[in-house]
């Protein structure tokens, strides 16, 4: 643990701080970055298995947002959805000067129940060839927002009836879809397309979400 909180404390002060967004970090970027690098991790599964109390839902009424969930510990799971092979998003430089301010920021936006992890990360930008670490926040399963797997029909009900400071649920849902299409060909990820298809045929079932703003 103390090796750990020193690598933490440690990072970037050789103007090496990259972090790995896969969730609204793609479309809602830290401040201060000076490079934003597509890619990918291998190792893991995006799931809609993290509680939102603070951002897409309230205390009383959760929202759903994604973590990371270690792909041996995934096996031991029973899911109902099929991973992909790879977790695509996006990386971001932040230069030394910037780095404690964009701490402080990442660690209110994402202090209900994320932790800080390190993972290697491989840009799909020609320029940047060679594998990258990243800092990443993880929701780690020990956490008490941890949801574990849900079943998706639920799970997209839910997401449809959520909102918190941040704004509805649903938003965040359709946005991370779109961001993730948006990275490459091969960036899509069945468990998040999936429940955009099932909250999209939930609202067309009972006429809502006619003339809501994504943005």
């Amino acid at each position: 643990m103390a090796d750990h909180q020193k690598e933490i404390e440690e990072f970037g002060n050789n103007d090496d701080f990259w972090l790995f967004g896969y969730g609204s970090l793609i479309w809602k970027p830290p401040p201060h970055f000076d490079q934003r690098v597509p890619g990918y991790i291998e190792g893991y599964v995006r799931r809609f298995w993290q509680a939102s109390e603070d951002h897409r839902g309230t205390p009383e009424a959760p929202g759903r947002v994604v973590t990371l969930i270690d792909r041996a510990h995934w096996d031991t799971l029973t899911d109902h959805h099929e991973p992909t092979e790879r977790v695509w998003g996006a990386a971001y430089h932040i230069r030394s000067s910037k780095v404690a301010q964009v701490r402080s920021y990442l660690d209110i936006r994402e202090i209900n129940g994320y932790s800080i992890q390190f993972t290697p990360f491989q840009p799909s930008s020609p320029s940047h060839s060679s594998p990258i670490k990243c800092l990443v926040y993880i929701g780690l399963p020990e956490n008490p927002q941890f949801l574990g797997p849900q079943e998706p029909g639920a799970l997209a009900r839910r997401i449809l009836e959520s909102r918190g400071p941040s704004g509805e649920n649903r938003e965040y849902l359709f946005n991370l879809e779109e961001a993730l299409l948006g990275l490459s060909a091969e960036s899509g990820d069945w468990h998040v397309s999936d429940l955009v298809a099932r909250c999209r045929e939930i609202e067309e079932r009972e006429g809502k979400g006619v003339g809501r703003s994504l943005v």
